[in-house]
Parts: structure tokens; sequence; C-alpha cells
């Protein structure tokens, strides 16, 4: 079966976003391992903001021909990503039975914390950033059950950004 990972930057106070919505802190300077996590996926799941957003920087995105799937309720069209109503468990287990790569878990928070709620999420790929934001939105919130994970890979980078992989115990 195909597995879900989640994978996003973080701030090393643990948002995913600044106050206003802002991730202009995220480092963009070096490829920091994503050619190689690109080559394991090849389908890409996001909830409707991040879709959003995704679609302003359409031609730099370096996902650009992988299958997308949004998941709104309010969406009419996505295109050309396709969009995804109902129930999260249900829908991601028929996308996990089909044949394929790994799933990668893009964003948003709305969708990560249902994701996480559900135990859907396999491995967590986080790019950890050495910036302290003060604020903004956490990847984990307090009605998150505790998950127990384990350190499967690690690299540390030149500019101090940390990439830790875990997988789901």
């Amino acid at each position: 079966m195909r597995k879900i990972i989640l994978g996003l930057a973080l701030s090393l106070d643990g948002f995913i976003e600044g106050p206003n919505g802002e991730y202009d802190w995220c480092f963009t300077d070096q490829d920091y391992g994503l050619n190689d996590f690109l080559k394991r996926i090849d389908t890409i799941i996001m909830g409707r903001k991040s879709y959003e957003e995704a679609k302003k920087y359409e031609d730099q995105n370096p996902w650009k021909g992988i299958k997308t799937y949004v998941f709104s309720n309010t969406l009419a069209e996505a295109s050309p990503a396709e969009i995804i109503k109902g129930d999260v468990r249900k829908e991601v287990s028929t996308l996990q039975k089909q044949q394929g790569k790994d799933i990668w878990l893009f964003g948003g928070a709305a969708l990560t914390e249902a994701f996480l709620e559900a135990d859907l999420i396999d491995e967590y790929w986080l790019s950890i950033h050495p910036i302290v934001l003060g604020s903004g939105k956490p990847l984990f919130r307090n009605s998150i059950s505790r998950k127990h994970l384990k350190l499967k890979e690690h690299r540390i980078y030149s500019t101090g950004l940390v990439a830790l992989t875990y997988q789901r115990v």
C-alpha cells in the first residue's frame, strides 16, 4: 500500500506559517532533498488554501505534472487538480490502494490536522528552519492525540536547516 508522507517546512518554534500566513522565511537557496523526495511520490494531496497559494506560483512548482488532489467542500473546480469531497479516511484509503508511488500530504493546517487525527500519516518529512517566528500557525495543536514515531533519517545542511524523517511506529 502507498504511504502518506507529510512533507513540510517548520520553524524552530513549530509554526508552518507566520502570523499573517507568510512562508517567506522558508529557505529556497538549494534543493534540501526535494528532488530525491519527488522521485518517491507520484501524487500530492493538499487543502484548498494551499492549492490556491500554489496556483499563484504554478510555473515555479517543482511538482508540476504530478497528480494533484485538493480536499475542498467549497471549490467548484481545480484544474488540473482533482477535487475530493467527503470523508478523509475513506477517500485516502481509496488513493492508497491504487497502483503507484507514495503520496505527499503537502498541507494546509486543517487538512493536516484531519490526517493526524485519523492516523493516516505514515511518514513525517519535516524541514526545520533555524528561525523563531514567535507566532503563526502551529503544526501540532492541542487537539492532536499522542503519536509515537521512530527517526528514520536526518540531514543537517550548512545553512542550519535540519531535515528529519520519522515513521509511524
